[in-house]
């Protein structure tokens, strides 16, 4: 077995972990600085809306030894306005002009066509007028309240509400940042762009319904032990599912990085750019949220139940008496396995929450629970 492959075995018995829930107000903290940074440069910068949003005019040119830089200066001199160019995989240029109407736009052409040397009817010229950005933008947000709605009903009766609510939250958080990051680089704001945040909101809500469901099967009768919290639960889940999520995450990322950087970075292609910095940015926000922010957002919303509450004041009472005695947590939970039926929900092996490393297994355990040691029922 590769060490990825034997390391999240480990993982998923519970043999090692990571105190991710232990430790979520430092999650909290980097995730309200990012949201806030995102925020600020929404509002200060603002996003740069393409012309599908704002109206205007596209030139597209053959191909051409004009640099970007000179096309944006001789678009600039013949519209009066800010000229967005960009380089594409032919050779030849495509020059964004906003605010312009019909006859304005056959003058810009003939310009274009002179200072660039080119004849006026090898220049390609597509008029876009603001109301098409308009409806695309009204049924986007349409789709994204829909999509919102069905999510919650979906996981309050899947799951639970306090899930629905911590999904829900996770998704605007991925949506802000993408937003933000969207005002603070000034990449255009396209229809590319509406597709790629539509496409992030699957991906993340995927990866965090994956540890929910791994949660509400450990929780099972969770209040009958005195052996763990909910939290602890909550962090072995995330600890049981954190290999596949990295594996899912990263051959996600690759290909959108290949994309951004490649395709559009070297080959100069606008579309690939609208759609893989939403995917890129997108992806990389749902997976951390899935982990650092939705769980641990269950844990707390959850101990706050009288019965999570009592059920976490037996568990650090049985532990003060074991420390008292001078047992280990390992000791006290297996004299509650001599005195009582093992539990189904209890998945053997398991590690507190906040222990990280390797942990000895006492050879007699396992088969003196009827069972071969280090195997799973």
């Amino acid at each position: 077995m590769s060490k990825l492959g034997n390391l999240g075995a480990r993982l998923y018995r519970g043999e090692v972990g990571y105190d991710f829930v232990g430790k979520r107000k430092i999650w909290y903290g980097i995730s309200i600085l990012i949201t806030i940074t995102a925020i600020v440069g929404l509002a200060v910068r603002g996003l740069n809306m393409g012309i599908e949003f704002e109206g205007g005019a596209v030139f597209t040119t053959p191909k051409t030894s004009v640099s970007v830089a000179q096309a944006e200066k001789y678009g600039e001199d013949a519209s009066g306005h800010d000229a967005v160019v960009q380089e594409l995989g032919s050779g030849g240029l495509r020059i964004q002009v906003a605010g312009v109407d019909t006859a304005k736009s056959d003058q810009i052409k003939a310009d274009l066509a002179k200072n660039m040397d080119l004849k006026p009817e090898s220049i390609n010229a597509d008029l876009v007028g603001p109301s098409w950005g308009e409806q695309i933008s009204k049924k986007a947000w349409t789709g994204l309240i829909i999509f919102m709605v069905l999510v919650v009903i979906y996981l309050a009766i899947a799951f639970e509400w306090r899930m629905a609510a911590a999904a829900l939250i996770a998704l605007i958080h991925d949506l802000t940042i993408t937003v933000g990051v969207y005002a603070l680089v000034g990449f255009e704001v396209t229809q590319g762009t509406i597709i790629g945040l539509l496409t992030i909101l699957g991906y993340s809500l995927y990866d965090t319904v994956v540890v929910f469901d791994s949660l509400k099967e450990q929780s099972k009768d969770l209040t009958k032990q005195t052996r763990w919290t909910y939290s602890e639960v909550a962090n072995r889940s995330i600890n049981s599912t954190l290999v596949r999520s990295i594996n899912t995450t990263v051959v996600a990322l690759l290909p959108v990085a290949g994309l951004l950087f490649i395709g559009g970075g070297f080959l100069g292609a606008g579309m690939l750019n609208d759609i893989s910095l939403s995917l890129f940015v997108g992806l990389a926000a749902g997976a951390y949220s899935s982990i650092f922010i939705a769980t641990p957002l269950v844990a707390d919303l959850k101990e706050t139940e009288p019965q999570m509450k009592a059920l976490k004041k037996r568990v650090l009472a049985k532990r003060a008496a074991a420390a008292a005695k001078g047992e280990s947590v390992e000791s006290a939970g297996r004299a509650e396995d001599d005195d009582d039926e093992p539990q189904d929900d209890e998945p053997a092996g398991a590690t507190p929450a906040g222990v990280v490393g390797p942990r000895i297994q006492p050879a007699s355990r396992g088969r003196g629970r009827g069972r071969p040691s280090g195997k799973r029922r």
